[in-house]
């Protein structure tokens, strides 16, 4: 359903609600501005400023006088990036690691090197040449200007020499912006831009200028130079050095100006008074722009605020497994999981790579996701005021991403909002099937594209725990317009008369003929016809209290009666279909006459959309016989489904088409590989 549809229908929902009786009920969780502070309720945040502007988050806008690593207070020091970190997230966490050879010692993974200091450093010794190989992951690409690495600015080597003049003789310096084979890999190849790669250097202090450039992986490489030769030893296979190894750095230094590409914010998992259902999603944002060194309000940024958000009926989204003297896992908390399991990845001595104990009791197994009671993230919402569509819940957690596509542009966050009101019921179980077929011998639901099939949808509630006052309407949302055929009560089913049933175009709204509340719980059973045109469909359901002002809540699929098999409310295109995205255009007449006499002035084109992955722009093209094009018209975003336009005749600037014979096409404008849809029209006066 398009965001247009999903606003149309909360509109009128809420238009309705407010007609009834009592006052409402719909409350705001709110987060920035005077409400709950930001730096309050994060968990995790990568170059966020909350300085700047107080109540508002917007992204760190490095200058060179402030090294980017200062603004990170969360480093993940890895051996290398195979190792395994609790609660790790791509993205969300900056990390550095050596090459995978190195030892366990803090010191020789980074930590030391990245703090701002230069009197602490890794001391020099003999080691392998190749070890000298760090990789830092920004963990979001920012506008970098310049890297380098000085010397200890104190000590002394084991020959008397002084540290501050220790240079590295020779090295290599690489970066990307996106991870690729080699970080992953742990190895020691340089990333995709070789930024330097000198064999001669006198400097302790060595600058490289990057012009300004995004990067998020760094990869500094100690390589072999003249100075090395005299302390240099076979072993094996290997290159050593028997003395201790030129070059000693105290600290790596990166500049950027401007603000990252991304950054991101996460809240802590908040938990709320109690059970709650869930409406729509706002937020207040400010565009801005760096201009001449002071932030400036635009409304022309290229920059974008998005907002993911999951919900959840306990305080973890993870479930936490230990082995079992059979190899198999059961579940166990998260505290026996951190504090009193053992890892299954060890090094059997420091030089050695991660190798896997054999599953055995004491050892920690898989951390799964909870989906029993935690929905997964939504899809990133990039427009404030759309309903969530998640199910009811008490815990809530919200990821923000604010993205940037210009160095000095971006976005400042001053507030974010969500509506939640009192529950319905305890909970509403959904469960739909095709009617001809309501025990599918593969477990799911198939039907034929873009043809009409009838479909049964059962519903149960759940008031055992809860004094909620039930509800007395059912909205099924089907993608496509909706063709009601009945609804049945009780177990077992009778048949009964809606007060009143409504069809819209992306499904149905039916009013029942009774309340159903703990004291009047008869299972739902509605029959209905509806077309899919999407290889995967979930026909979401929401359930509406039309006496009080409060928000719809979601069914939730499962196991709702014997009669079913399917648990889901997932609908899933036949095997084999494999259809064009554009089908059956159709015109309303082959010629038309746009002379305003009221008469066939008008072309209407019916044709019907498949399996697109959500709204896509979509054209209208009339072109000449000899290939010129003549009109080019604009008809918005569309979503899979029937559609329909109207063409008056006219190209885009308003001028009526001379008469003749031309060729109309519809088309996406996407990256999707579709044909377009042509079929000749006769345009006469």
């Amino acid at each position: 359903m398009s965001h247009m549809k999903r606003r149309a229908w909360l509109a009128a929902v809420l238009g309705l609600l407010a007609a009834g009786n009592g006052e409402t009920q719909v409350a705001l969780w709110k987060l920035g501005g005077s409400d709950l502070g930001w730096g309050e309720a994060d968990s995790t945040h990568i170059f966020i400023d909350f300085e700047r502007t107080p109540g508002a988050i917007q992204p760190v806008y490095f200058t060179p006088e402030r090294a980017v690593f200062s603004h990170v207070d969360h480093w993940a020091f890895w051996r290398d990036p195979t190792d395994r970190v609790l609660e790790y997230v791509e993205g969300e966490m900056p990390r550095m690691w050596k090459w995978n050879h190195g030892i366990p010692d803090p010191s020789e993974n980074g930590s030391l090197l990245v703090d701002g200091d230069l009197i602490t450093y890794n001391a020099p010794k003999a080691d392998l040449l190749e070890k000298e190989t760090f990789t830092m992951d920004l963990a979001v690409p920012v506008p970098a200007v310049t890297f380098g690495f000085s010397s200890p600015s104190q000590g002394y080597r084991s020959d008397g020499t002084p540290l501050v003049t220790d240079a590295v003789p020779a090295f290599q310096i690489s970066a990307s912006v996106d991870p690729e084979p080699p970080v992953l890999a742990g190895n020691v190849n340089p990333l995709s831009t070789i930024i330097a790669d000198v064999d001669q250097n006198l400097s302790p202090r060595v600058r490289i200028d990057l012009g300004r450039r995004y990067t998020r992986f760094i990869r500094y490489r100690r390589q072999l130079s003249f100075v090395d030769e005299k302390g240099l030893i076979k072993i094996g296979f290997d290159t050593n050095l028997s003395l201790a190894l030129r070059g000693t750095i105290a600290d790596f230094e990166l500049a950027a100006r401007g603000v990252p590409q991304r950054v991101h914010y996460r809240t802590k998992i908040t938990r709320l008074d109690k059970p709650v259902n869930f409406g729509r999603l706002f937020w207040k944002a400010t565009p801005m722009r760096m201009v001449d060194g002071a932030p400036v309000e635009v409304t022309d940024a290229q920059a974008q605020v998005k907002v993911e958000v999951r919900i959840g009926r306990d305080d973890d989204p993870a479930v936490y497994h230990e082995y079992m003297a059979t190899g198999l896992e059961r579940e166990v908390s998260r505290q026996r999981y951190e504090n009193e399991l053992r890892t299954r990845y060890v090094r059997v001595t420091g030089a050695d790579d991660l190798t896997t104990r054999q599953p055995k009791p004491g050892l920690r197994a898989s951390i799964g996701y909870d989906s029993d009671n935690w929905t997964f993230w939504s899809v990133p919402f990039a427009a404030p005021g759309q309903p969530l569509n998640l199910r009811s819940g008490s815990y809530l957690q919200v990821r923000v991403t604010l993205e940037s596509d210009a160095f000095d542009d971006w976005v400042r966050l001053d507030s974010l909002w969500i509506e939640t009101s009192p529950l319905l019921a305890g909970g509403v179980q959904g469960e739909v099937a095709r009617l001809d077929d309501p025990q599918p011998r593969r477990g799911f639901t198939e039907v034929r594209l873009g043809e009409t099939t009838d479909f049964v949808y059962d519903l149960k509630a759940d008031f055992a725990n809860t004094d909620a006052p039930g509800f007395d309407a059912l909205r099924i949302r089907t993608g496509s317009r909706a063709q009601f055929r009945s609804l049945f009560l009780g177990n077992p089913p009778s048949a009964v008369e809606p007060a009143q049933v409504v069809t819209e175009q992306d499904g149905l709204t039916i009013y029942l003929p009774q309340r159903i509340a703990r004291a009047n719980n008869p299972p739902l059973r509605v029959i209905f016809g509806a077309e899919v045109f999407e290889f995967a469909t979930t026909f979401l359901g929401e359930v509406l209290d039309t006496q009080r002002q409060v928000l719809p809540q979601p069914v939730v699929e499962g196991d709702v009666t014997d009669e079913l098999s399917t648990n889901s409310l997932g609908v899933l295109a036949a095997s084999g279909q494999s259809p064009d995205f554009i089908q059956e255009l159709v015109f309303s007449s082959p010629v038309f006459t746009p002379n305003g006499d009221g008469v066939n002035d008008q072309l209407r084109l019916n044709y019907a959309l498949f399996r697109l992955p959500g709204s896509v722009p979509v054209v209208l093209s009339v072109y000449a016989l000899d290939g010129r094009l003549m009109a080019r018209l604009d008809l918005g975003r569309q979503d899979s489904g029937r559609q329909q336009l109207v063409w008056d005749g006219r190209d885009g600037n308003g001028e009526l088409l001379p008469p003749g014979l031309y060729l109309v096409s519809v088309d996406l404008q996407s990256e999707l590989s579709a044909p377009a849809r042509i079929r000749p029209v006769g345009l006469v006066y």
